[in-house]
């Protein structure tokens, strides 16, 4: 009896070790398919099993979350979508996250080790700690103004802080509302379906991810190059620039309005020459043209703030007349409208360029701490002389040139308009830029950079200037970062 036994223990002993040894076969060297299997929705389930982190405007949270009492609990919603949509992206059960949603998600869905006390207890219980909230550098009255100065017409505006690179406004349009697709249900389907079909891109961010021909508004980098290089030493000397001017190696001749023959730098920049520019581009040379385009973050293929912005570029390999149109904001140079709220701040900043960023710190739900964004390391775009040179040219624009719809009462403003032709054959409806920045009367250094950039303005094709559809938008933007402003 004793041996039947033994042999059924040794029995249910081997039966013990071999359930033993499935289970870590299961559990460890088949762990990674299993977790990988798209049948396995545990990491769905928990992922969506408690509130998502918010992100916060103003202090005050522009996201949400709502109980379905589904299998996946909780999905995203969002105050006033539309407007925040290009900084907060979408969080969607079906489609998964993108923009700032997807760079910070870890810390909103409450995965991100930082958040927990004791990070071996969670992987100990498998649970999650509460989620944490990301608060902007966005300041809710610009970035309003900049989607309310956009409405019906398809651009973008970005806004920066010179001093500091932090972004107070981050506008696309058209946009949309990202609730739309926070479900899985067939209305997030159908939401998606039409949202893709558009053929105004509502989903694509424009100001961070589209680049456009700058036009006239690169001419504060050509000027900039210009005066550093020592190509013009007197604001008032007359530049020597032929009227037409035709490009060099070509019989194509660049025009351009009366009066810009031989035209002063300062008179040029406040009247928008191309012939004298386009000379000047070619006069400074590829190098030289190149080093202050790619000092401004030109060519920069790293930029995140924190999710990637599409590069800015302006071409290396180009021949003389392809310079003189790359000079003037044609041919192969591209920007993106962030960038070129990045050139308008480095003229502020006495020639400083501060990486932008979009997030001040992250938090605990508690409101602790966990990271500062920060002020982020800066380059000299140009000497302190020269950008102190720029700011009179662009305050000049201002006073008494193309960009006076830009003038705010009790700040000194600067600026530059451009109307940046495209399509073959320039056939496209022309873009509307402008690019500014401005300082209280009271403040004691500039306290907003803007660019906005219109793309099919509601004006005669002729008609058509960044002076006059773009810079009103951008006085909006600026008018509302200076009364936000301490002091104001």
């Amino acid at each position: 009896m004793g041996r039947h036994i033994r042999h059924a223990a040794v029995f249910c002993a081997l039966l013990l070790a071999a359930l033993l040894v499935n289970a870590a076969r299961v559990q460890i060297v088949q762990a990674a398919r299993y977790d990988d299997s798209p049948g396995n929705r545990r990491a769905s389930i928990a992922r969506y099993g408690q509130p998502r982190g918010d992100i916060l405007v103003d202090g005050a949270p522009v996201t949400g979350s709502r109980d379905t009492g589904e299998q996946l609990r909780y999905e995203r919603t969002y105050a006033d979508g539309p407007l925040f949509a290009p900084v907060t992206g979408f969080s969607s059960q079906e489609y998964g996250t993108t923009f700032l949603e997807h760079a910070e998600d870890g810390l909103l869905s409450g995965v991100d080790p930082l958040l927990g006390a004791f990070p071996l207890w969670h992987d100990f219980t498998r649970s999650r700690p509460a989620a944490g909230n990301v608060v902007t550098t966005l300041n809710g009255r610009a970035q309003r103004a900049a989607y309310q100065g956009l409405a019906g017409r398809k651009g973008a505006v970005a806004a920066v802080e010179p001093s500091t690179g932090r972004i107070l406004a981050l506008v696309s349009a058209p946009s949309y509302d990202p609730a739309l697709l926070s479900g899985n249900d067939p209305g997030a389907e159908r939401a998606w379906a039409r949202l893709n079909a558009d053929p105004d891109k509502p989903m694509l961010n424009r100001a961070v991810r589209q680049t456009y021909p700058p036009g006239s508004t690169f001419k504060v980098v050509t000027a900039a190059a210009a005066l550093d290089a020592g190509v013009v030493r007197d604001l008032d000397a007359p530049t020597r620039s032929p009227a037409p001017y035709t490009l060099p190696g070509t019989t194509t001749h660049l025009a351009n309005a009366e009066g810009c023959r031989d035209a002063t730098l300062r008179d040029a920049f406040v009247w928008s020459c191309n012939t004298v520019f386009a000379k000047l581009g070619v006069d400074v040379g590829l190098r030289d043209m190149a080093g202050t385009a790619e000092a401004f973050g030109f060519n920069a293929t790293d930029v995140r703030v924190p999710f990637s912005v599409a590069r800015s570029t302006f071409d290396t390999s180009v021949d003389r007349a392809q310079l003189a149109l790359s000079s003037i904001g044609q041919y192969n140079t591209r920007a993106t409208p962030l960038q070129m709220a990045m050139v308008a701040a480095a003229v502020a900043n006495g020639g400083l360029v501060r990486t932008p960023y979009l997030v001040e710190r992250t938090t605990r739900w508690s409101g602790a701490t966990l990271a500062a964004g920060g002020v982020r390391a800066a380059r000299q775009a140009m000497r302190p002389s020269t950008a102190y040179r720029l700011r009179e040219l662009m305050t000049d624009v201002v006073r008494e040139g193309t960009g006076k719809n830009a003038a705010i009462r009790g700040a000194t403003v600067g600026g530059k308009t451009g109307t940046a032709q495209h399509g073959v054959g320039n056939a496209g409806l022309p873009y509307a830029w402008f690019v500014s920045w401005a300082q209280g009367d009271r403040d004691l250094q500039p306290k907003v950079a803007v660019a906005v950039v219109v793309e099919d303005a509601a004006a005669n094709r002729r008609d058509i200037t960044g002076g006059g559809v773009a810079a009103p938008i951008a006085r909006a933007v600026m008018e509302a970062a200076l009364a936000s402003a301490p002091g104001q």
